[in-house]
């Protein structure tokens, strides 16, 4: 096929484009039907999408969950569900290209996590690309390995003949100003490593904005955003005219919220002081802080939320503990954000968590009725599983500051910006 994608010779027929969202131990896919002369005007991560909604259709979704063990696929339109040991993302795309039509995708879409200095854009797929990628996997161990492995299943199969797409979760953010960025050390120590703020989740943060935005037909370029993206990993974003200006998440993933497996803001002389105590290299107290720390640290039990809250109610304090950690670190980074943005215009929770424990959500906002912020307890307990795209509101009504839970669709994103990168510009 063409080296890009032809917006006029397609524009009579939908485009069909494959998403691939891999995680550190999932892999999202789905495949979406696409008018490409819609996609041609939509903007960039740096400034996501409004009102405009382009024509798309899913044709097939599904999940491969539980990599690295024995894993769970699961396919839309399919009521059973399959398990087979995958020992590495390399091997459930190989499963999950078992489950769809390979001969009629035409283009496909990676969301890759860390993209550095370099990628502030989609990017189409090539030799150079893979191998930058791969020199920026120390700075994303547990997210770029994962998706460099699923892009390169998936070149062996499509081979050139298909184009691909790495999105980027760093994009969203690559634009913040530098007191947002920046770290405060010796400048050219800095400027000589790449050191600074990348930010994650942009992907998601991005389309919270954007949804909000388009459902409540309000410019984004004038409204103030505290977005949550709740799960196994969680960041924060102050956003504003629909631009990051900062988040929690740092250089790497491992800054900021409390999250399932990484501890979040740490005092960074922990490293040097648990190796010398411990008798181990610094390598290893990073692995501790992003593989066994956060939530299933702190309660010895699990880095699932739904475990530790019916482990609570039957008295285990660790786990209890670990709940109150969780949601005063949100709390914490939703009022610094108040005084970043001076004020915002909502607060969005996303993501597993963010959409799925109205118990949760409930914790966090007790006690920020000073800023504005309360919840209608009724609203709150019924929002739960929004359908992607999905916004409901949470909040009171006498709320000055509302709340809302919205369905995130990163695959949808990620579709319009591979499309986008691909269709030359009229």
């Amino acid at each position: 096929m063409a080296e890009v994608l032809s917006a006029r010779s397609t524009q009579h027929a939908a485009l069909r484009v494959l998403v691939l969202n891999s995680g550190s131990s999932s892999l999202k896919f789905r495949v979406y039907d696409i008018q490409v002369p819609s996609f041609s005007q939509q903007s960039s991560l740096h400034q996501s999408t409004t009102s405009s909604h382009p024509s798309l259709s899913t044709v097939v979704s599904g999940a491969v969950t539980g990599i690295g063990h024995r894993a769970l696929l699961q396919v839309s339109g399919k009521t059973e569900r399959e398990e087979r040991p995958i020992r590495h993302h390399g091997d459930a795309a190989r499963w999950m290209f078992e489950q769809i039509d390979r001969t009629s995708i035409r283009a496909v879409g990676h969301r890759v996590v860390h993209g550095g200095e370099r990628f502030t854009q989609p990017a189409r797929i090539t030799d150079s690309v893979v191998a930058e990628l791969e020199r920026l996997s120390e700075l994303a161990p547990l997210h770029n390995p994962p998706s460099l492995a699923v892009i390169e299943a998936a070149r062996a199969v499509f081979g050139h003949v298909v184009p691909m797409v790495a999105v980027f979760d760093t994009a969203f953010h690559a634009a913040m100003p530098a007191t947002g960025s920046d770290y405060a050390l010796p400048t050219d120590l800095a400027a000589r490593h790449h050191i600074r703020r990348y930010g994650f989740h942009g992907i998601a943060h991005a389309a919270l904005a954007g949804t909000y935005a388009a459902i409540t037909g309000q410019p984004l370029d004038r409204l103030r955003l505290i977005t949550l993206q709740l799960g196994n990993g969680c960041s924060a974003a102050a956003i504003r005219g629909g631009r990051s200006v900062d988040t929690s998440m740092g250089m790497t993933p491992l800054e900021g919220l409390v999250m399932g497996t990484r501890s979040g803001d740490i005092d960074p002389s922990v490293v040097a002081y648990l190796s010398r105590q411990e008798g181990v290299k610094p390598e290893t107290v990073e692995q501790w802080l992003n593989e066994r720390s956060g939530l299933l640290g702190v309660s010895g039990l699990s880095n699932d939320v739904r475990e530790l809250l019916k482990a609570e109610q039957d008295g285990h304090r660790r786990a209890a503990r670990a709940l109150d950690l969780f949601c005063y670190r949100v709390r914490k980074y939703i009022g610094a954000y108040l005084a970043v943005l001076d004020g915002a215009d909502a607060v969005i929770f996303g993501g597993g968590i963010g959409e799925r424990a109205p118990v949760v959500r409930d914790r966090i906002c007790t006690g920020m009725a000073w800023c504005g912020l309360v919840l209608d307890p009724s609203l709150n307990e019924t929002a739960n599983e929004p359908q992607q795209g999905q916004m409901l509101k949470i909040s009171a009504d006498s709320a000055s500051l509302p709340a809302y839970v919205i369905g995130v669709d990163e695959e949808a994103i990620i579709a319009r910006e591979t499309v986008n990168c691909l269709t030359p510009a009229e």
